[in-house]
């Protein structure tokens, strides 16, 4: 019974703002969801075109589970920086989904591609 465990990607917050996207369409009632702290502080830090939004994205990051830099986490985003042409805050959400063992759900699957080593990486937007 026990679900996926799903890291979901500051784009993938705000689309469920802006009801472009729904959690049904990538999450069962079974999945457990996280949001990194880079993630956190990327959406409470977007500027949203109405206050309704801004509610739905803290409704959302004040119940999903925050996960933390940690020291693994932090020699995973070098590791991957010296081998991967990858943005600093996408290389720690990509580092704390393969330390946490968490699929990544996002949009932007190809700002990921070349640094995503076990195919963690799920875009709800394909094959829909």
């Amino acid at each position: 019974m026990s679900g996926n465990r799903l890291l979901l990607d500051t784009n993938i917050l705000i689309y469920l703002s802006k009801k472009e996207l729904n959690l049904e369409d990538f999450a069962s009632k079974d999945d457990v969801l996280y949001i990194s702290v880079i993630t956190l502080m990327e959406a409470k830090g977007y500027l949203f075109s109405n206050k309704k939004e801004e509610a739905i994205i803290d409704a959302l990051c004040n119940n999903l589970i925050k996960v933390y830099v940690t020291d693994e986490v932090i020699e995973t985003v070098i590791t991957l920086r010296k081998k991967h042409k990858i943005k600093l805050p996408d290389a720690i959400i990509l580092s704390t989904a393969i330390k946490n063992n968490l699929k990544l759900i996002t949009r932007n699957s190809k700002d990921f591609e070349a640094a995503d080593p076990n195919n963690l990486v799920v875009n709800p937007f394909e094959n829909s």
